[in-house]
């Protein structure tokens, strides 16, 4: 496939997202509420959601559409594209848009497994792209965004996509091949909190408490824990042992959870979700082949 190299240069500033998911309106409400762009240059996208693009509307003012012209009007027009559909509609997406694209736009991929050569095969040119590894505490400004550029990413590029995901949390560049050991580690990450939470929470109640002092003690235990590591600096083996008495009620608990082979379950998980990772991207690319 050709690019048509004859479009017009895109508009300046302006930021479409195909795909009109919980991700994406994360990282529009951001970018909203952080001053970074305008609701007016800010476009979404989806494919017969009305009911959800109206909400998006109305919700932050943002340009909206799922009919056929308008959105390759939108896209073609747009300097930096997010495609935020889910990995099993990649494909048939992304080959789609590709004819009103061209290799003056910059497109951020919050596609999890998908790598770079892979997108830019499918598009079939090689576009500016930025393959990002967000989590879902972006919905609430306190996400974790792995970001991998292709060679074709101008400086002032990677900093429009630095700004844009900052505005929903911390952001850390990595190479390309660190992807899935990211996913495993943030990407998945908030998932094996909560997993914990829940057997805390359930611990709470069995003991007697109620479910509201399970739950509410449970949050700000791990939140306490995790603005301290944040907040000291200390490494987290530290913080364990200076809270660890010998022979108290913490290394009685613990040392049940060394018993349980926590900490290689946990490393296990992780190693896990990264290979799952490779799986879903791998699944992708042989259907170009």
């Amino acid at each position: 496939m050709v690019t048509n190299e004859n479009k017009s240069t895109p508009n300046p500033g302006t930021i479409s997202f195909y795909g009109a998911g919980s991700m994406a309106e994360a990282i529009a409400r951001g970018l909203i509420h952080r001053q970074v762009a305008r609701p007016a240059s800010i476009s979404m996208l989806n494919r017969s959601n009305q009911e959800r693009l109206a909400y998006l509307t109305n919700q932050y003012g943002v340009v909206t559409s799922n009919q056929e012209e308008q959105k390759n009007k939108l896209l073609s027009e747009a300097s930096i594209i997010v495609l935020a559909m889910k990995p099993k509609d990649a494909r048939e997406a992304i080959t789609a848009i590709a004819p009103h694209l061209s290799k003056k736009q910059l497109l951020v991929s919050v596609i999890a497994g998908l790598s770079i050569e892979t997108i830019q095969k499918l598009l079939g040119f090689a576009a500016p792209i930025a393959r990002t590894m967000p989590n879902t505490s972006s919905t609430i400004g306190y996400g974790a965004t792995g970001i991998s550029f292709s060679d074709e990413v101008s400086e002032e590029q990677k900093q429009q996509v630095l700004t844009m995901f900052e505005a929903v949390g911390t952001v850390s560049v990595i190479p390309e091949e660190k992807m899935e050991i990211l996913t495993g580690v943030s990407g998945s990450g908030p998932a094996y909190v909560y997993f914990m939470m829940e057997a805390m929470i359930a611990a709470g109640i069995e003991g007697g408490l109620s479910p509201e002092q399970a739950r509410e003690l449970t949050i700000q235990t791990v939140l306490g824990a995790a603005v301290m590591m944040r907040e000291t600096g200390e490494d987290p083996a530290k913080l364990r042992a200076d809270i660890t008495s010998p022979n108290g009620s913490t290394q009685a608990a613990l040392d049940v959870l060394r018993e349980g082979g926590f900490t290689e379950a946990v490393k296990a998980a992780v190693r896990r979700a990264e290979e799952r990772s490779r799986e879903m991207g791998q699944a992708v690319k042989e259907t170009l082949q």
